[in-house]
């Protein structure tokens, strides 16, 4: 059964949101395709996960590229799983896709702050529920750590 998890950012940004949680997933062994809502969004998040630490990078690519199928995570703005991931991460508002039982895993991140973020995560969280899927909550702490809230 496809697990939907709602991240609800408050005073935080995507950017220092999204790699930890996508190293996450890559520590777990999973796949992963981000689904953003725009291109330039996309390719955005694709030049900040190769300099977001000094240390490190996350590996990935676009769906444009010609082997996206063969990367861990693949940043895309279509419906469709170009490398066979497990888990969707839904960024700024993407919508959810058809197939989201095909998926071990959606993650939908939203911005607490703005209405309309607010508005489609709650259509999302009543259309995961009416399929069936089992649904989270996570808001962060004081102290910035995931927190499951009732």
């Amino acid at each position: 059964m496809t697990e939907v998890l709602f991240y609800h950012l408050q005073d935080m940004a995507l950017e220092n949101v999204l790699p930890p949680l996508l190293e996450k997933s890559l520590e777990r062994g999973w796949r992963v395709v981000v689904q953003a809502s725009s291109e330039e969004r996309a390719d955005a998040l694709d030049a900040h996960l190769w300099t977001y630490r000094d240390d490190s990078f996350l590996p990935h690519a676009t769906w444009r590229a010609g082997d996206a199928q063969d990367q861990p995570i693949v940043l895309a703005v279509e419906q469709g799983n170009p490398n066979k991931a497990n888990v969707r991460f839904l960024v700024d508002n993407a919508a959810l896709p058809a197939d989201c039982g095909a998926y071990e895993r959606l993650v939908v991140v939203f911005n607490g702050e703005d209405g309309d973020a607010l508005a489609a995560a709650r259509a999302a969280w009543t259309d995961c529920k009416s399929r069936g899927f089992e649904v989270t909550y996570w808001q962060a702490d004081e102290r910035g750590r995931w927190q499951r809230r009732e």
